[in-house]
Order: structure tokens, then C-alpha cells, then sequence
């Protein structure tokens, strides 16, 4: 049996750091990923530095320029790309002509490894949180030779029984939200399976949700889009940081909604488990995981098993913080991102500028 994983730090919180300045990028561009997309990147930092990509969260929340900030510009070159169907990538998911059946895990990881190569990079440390842990895990799973180092925070491995969770067993805590969201979903729906332990309950409540954000009229989508941002912030209501669901707007919030509802009525197009059994495929690979002990959107489980599975990976408990974290997990990340910055073999192989089109 695989030896348990030590929680870090043991009692000591880390040391407060600032975020560096807010920085633009110096390259930018759209790649042709076929099937008609066209996936928006961006570089900054130092063009001969580290390579570094950021993989952001949802899915389909769209890229951060504040996420740069965690990074030394001086050590880093940062990647930023938004993936299929939303931030500044097109066709953009809020239209609902916009075909997701080529919008699948699958398709995102070729999608990062074509802009690997777009970019004559060898290899590249991966950053990012919930659904982006996600993502990274099935990209460093597949191509592991292309990943230098690897930081978390908030792991999910969007198994079904985490969505079984978010969308179903934490109605416990917040039954008069829960049912806010359930009404909004329509008859037939399920009513959000037991968190986990069997059925599908929960799917069919995530399926009644992805329909309406099909339907033909514009009204009916941008309830729909309301009424599952709301339920989501109830879920994060604990940890006194606003509304960040609800404050999208207009496409943003319905092609974020749409794609969630889309990944996550499909298990996220991944056999169930399979990144936690195949986290034997990171070995070698450094990785830092940060996860706050009361996290109600994602628990604390699922960096503990994957801690247990990969044996390279150090796990920080951040007491007090849930899915969004605070001062301490933002110091556990840049301290980790120091560190690896002091490792510069791979940005030696990267070439200066991105590769002509493919």
C-alpha cells in the first residue's frame, strides 16, 4: 500500500508574499485547432525564461491576466490560453449553434499540446486550480515527456462522484439554495443523487440544466445560466468572498454555464477514476498541491488520493480555506513557483517565439 501523504506545512502557516506587478503580454494570437475553433493564447514575462502555462478553471470560465501575477516576469515565460468556446476563443459556447461535441477533454489536451508546439516549447511546468487541475492531470497523463513541474490548488479530477457532490450531496448544508436550484432545473430532473454513493440523479439534474441552455429562446438560457451561478455561490456562500458566479454577464456567464453542464453530464468525457489510477504516469514530475481543508465545491479527498497515487507530489493542507482560497494558499503557490523557477534546463530548449502557423 502506497505510503500516506504528509499534509505541509504541519502547524506553521506559510509566510505572506505579494503578487508581482500587473503585467501585459508580449506575443499573442489565434491557432487554428480544427473543427472550426480558434484558440486565443498569450506570452509575457521573459522570452527566454522558463515556459509556464496556465490552465484555467470551469470549465469554461476563460483566462485570468491577474494569474500571471503569481509568476517572477523576470524567471517566467507565461502562457495564458482560453480554451474551447469561451474567453476570447471562437465560436464562442454562449451561441447556442455552437457544436460541443467537439469540445471534449480529449480535444482541450491535443489543443495544449498543439499550442506546445506552436510555440517551440519542449517542456513546461502546468499551474492551475479546480477544473484546471482536472485538465492538467489528463494532459501530464498523456504526455508526461512535455512536463517539467506541475502546482495545483483546489484538485478535482471531476470524477462523477465530485460532480455527484457539488451538484447533489452538499444540499445537506444548503437545502433552501439547493432547492432554489432544482425548481430552476424543471420536472423530471432527479434530485441530486446522495453525493456519491450510486445512481445518477444528480447527471440527469446536470442533463435538465444543459438542455436549457439549449433552448431556442434567449430568455429561457439566461435563467437557466442564473439560476446554476447562484447555486454555485451558495456552495462557496462560507467562505465570505462575494458572488464571482453570478457577477458573469451576458456570454461569459452563459457560455461558462454551458460548457460546465456539458463536461459535467458527460463525466467530463473520462472513465471514472482514471486520473487518480493513472497518477503512476507522473512519476518523476515534481507537483505542489494546495487544497483548503473546508472546501465545500471540491473536498478535500481527492488531493489527499492523488497525493497517495503520486508519490513526486507534496500536499498543503491550508486550514480555514475552502474552494477559493486566501492569503495562505497564494503564498503555498508562489512559494512553490519560486522554487521551481530556480530550474531553468527547460527554457534553454525553448525557442524565443512561437512556430510559423501550422
Amino acid at each position: 500500500m502506497p505510503t500516506p501523504p504528509t499534509p505541509l506545512p504541519a502547524a506553521a502557516p506559510a509566510p505572506a508574499l505579494i503578487p508581482f506587478p500587473e503585467l501585459a503580454p508580449y506575443a499573442e494570437g489565434m491557432l487554428d485547432v480544427g473543427d472550426g475553433h480558434h484558440v486565443h493564447w498569450s506570452v509575457a514575462g521573459n522570452p527566454d525564461g522558463k515556459p509556464a502555462l496556465v490552465v484555467h478553471g470551469g470549465p469554461g470560465s476563460g483566462s485570468s491576466p491577474g494569474s500571471r501575477r503569481l509568476f517572477d516576469p523576470e524567471r517566467y515565460r507565461i502562457v495564458l490560453f482560453d480554451q474551447r468556446g469561451c474567453g476570447r476563443s471562437t465560436p464562442h459556447a454562449s451561441d447556442p449553434a455552437t457544436d460541443l461535441s467537439v469540445n471534449t477533454t480529449a480535444h482541450l489536451v491535443a489543443d495544449m499540446e498543439r499550442l506546445r508546439r506552436h510555440l517551440g516549447i519542449d517542456r513546461w511546468l502546468l499551474f492551475g486550480g479546480s477544473w484546471g487541475a482536472t485538465l492538467i492531470l489528463a494532459y501530464a497523463e498523456t504526455h508526461p515527456e512535455r512536463v517539467s513541474e506541475i502546482v495545483l490548488a483546489s484538485v478535482t479530477t471531476t470524477r462523477r462522484s465530485e460532480t455527484d457532490w457539488l451538484y447533489g450531496g452538499v444540499r445537506r448544508f444548503f437545502p433552501e439554495a439547493y432547492e432554489r436550484f432544482r425548481a430552476g432545473a424543471g420536472s423530471g430532473a432527479g434530485d441530486g443523487g446522495d453525493g456519491g454513493e450510486g445512481g445518477d440523479r444528480a447527471e440527469d439534474l446536470i442533463r435538465a440544466y444543459a438542455a436549457l441552455l439549449d433552448h431556442p429562446d434567449p430568455a429561457v438560457r439566461e435563467r437557466a445560466a442564473a439560476d446554476w451561478c447562484a447555486w454555485e455561490d451558495a456552495v462557496l456562500s462560507g467562505e465570505n468572498m462575494g458572488t464571482p458566479y453570478t457577477d458573469r454577464i451576458d456570454a461569459a456567464r452563459l457560455g461558462f454555464v454551458r460548457i460546465c453542464a456539458h463536461y459535467f453530464a458527460h463525466g467530463a468525457f473520462l472513465d471514472e477514476g482514471v486520473l487518480i489510477r493513472d497518477a503512476h504516469r507522473l512519476a518523476g514530475i515534481p507537483g505542489v498541491l494546495v487544497h483548503g481543508r473546508f472546501d465545500m465545491a471540491g473536498p478535500l479527498n481527492t488531493a489527499w488520493e492523488l497525493a497517495r497515487a503520486w508519490p513526486d507530489a507534496e500536499l498543503h493542507v491550508v486550514e480555514g480555506a475552502g474552494h477559493l482560497g486566501g492569503d495562505e494558499t497564494l503564498a503555498h503557490l508562489m512559494t512553490a513557483l519560486a522554487r521551481f523557477a530556480t530550474t531553468t534546463a527547460d527554457a534553454a530548449t525553448a525557442h524565443p517565439g512561437p512556430h510559423p502557423p501550422e
